[in-house]
């Protein structure tokens, strides 16, 4: 087949139009939805009428963005328990993604910005895409749009990573984290948490998880170590140790076949954030990606 430079274009820019698609929205399937609508939208554009590709795409992935947002947000105002975005992970022994800095609690924190504050923030402050190109995708002029980013980046500024983990160490850690939790081994957890350090879970109500957010160490300890005992004859089976979106991280097959990734957020060498997604309708392209065959089924079940 002679070459398509329309189809090469768009295929150059893919990679970044899924990151800008995933960070926008918190989910890899309505990332991937949204990139083919606008392959679907490219296919009939005149290529040779637009100047920038790149630009061009951008606009069209942030504008659908913007409107399965909205959609997204009433469905989210509904969800049973709290709300974690889709984990995107890397495995240790690859080599490093194109990293954009944005960690999970950082997603999280994004969840808390407008659709527009969030559009304007990852346009211009993590893609680097030049302020008045940011005031045209979002059909506003450059003064509006940069309030916009000043208010985005000020809710997310204390949110940004200060201890970074290094790989070796990050694997090293899961696995005595794992170990510790399962094996309800208090003065273990105790040697890696933080006074203040919380667990939240996102089952999204197909499979059993906390419905608020568990605080303190205190609590967290009297929590594995009540389920070590309630589970010691029926423990979970540590899968393989991950990067969840630039956090040292873990896949675990849990109580019932249920499959689990844990993400670790840590400050000054101490477990601050403790991320747990269950919910089998966001861990599917995990389920591919490790090969495994678990449950997906919608009762509620497992660890908890």
């Amino acid at each position: 087949m002679p070459p398509d430079p329309g189809t090469d274009a768009f295929e150059a820019e893919r990679p970044k139009l899924l990151r800008l698609a995933y960070r926008m929205l918190g989910s890899v399937a309505e990332a991937e939805d949204v990139v083919q609508n606008a392959w679907l939208r490219w296919r009939e554009t005149r290529h040779d009428a637009v100047r920038s590709p790149g630009a061009f795409l951008s606009r069209t992935v942030t504008r659908l963005c913007l409107d399965t947002l909205r959609s997204a947000r009433a469905r989210r105002e509904t969800y049973v328990g709290p709300w974690l975005p889709e984990p995107l992970v890397e495995m240790p022994e690859e080599p490093s993604l194109d990293s954009d800095d944005l960690t999970l609690t950082l997603m999280m924190a994004l969840e808390r910005l407008s659709p527009l504050e969030r559009a304007a923030f990852l346009l211009h402050d993590v893609f680097g895409v030049p302020l008045g190109e940011v005031a045209t995708t979002l059909h506003r002029d450059a003064a509006a749009v940069r309030q916009l980013a000043v208010r985005a980046r000020r809710h997310v500024q204390a949110e940004r990573p200060r201890y970074a983990v290094a790989r070796e160490d990050g694997e090293r850690l899961v696995r005595a984290f794992f170990a510790a939790s399962c094996s309800g081994d208090v003065d273990g957890l105790r040697a890696m948490l933080a006074e203040d350090a919380v667990i939240r879970s996102d089952g999204g109500g197909k499979v059993i998880a906390f419905l608020n957010p568990i605080i303190g160490i205190e609590r967290i300890l009297r929590l594995f170590a009540g389920l070590a005992r309630k589970h010691a004859a029926d423990p979970a089976t540590f899968l393989k140790a991950l990067v969840v979106d630039g956090l040292p991280g873990f896949a675990s097959l849990e109580r019932g076949g249920i499959l689990q990734v844990t993400a670790l957020d840590c400050e000054g060498g101490r477990i601050v954030g403790i991320y747990i997604t269950r919910n089998p309708d966001k861990l599917g392209h995990i389920v591919q990606a490790l090969g495994l065959s678990v449950r997906t089924a919608s009762s509620p079940s497992g660890l908890f």
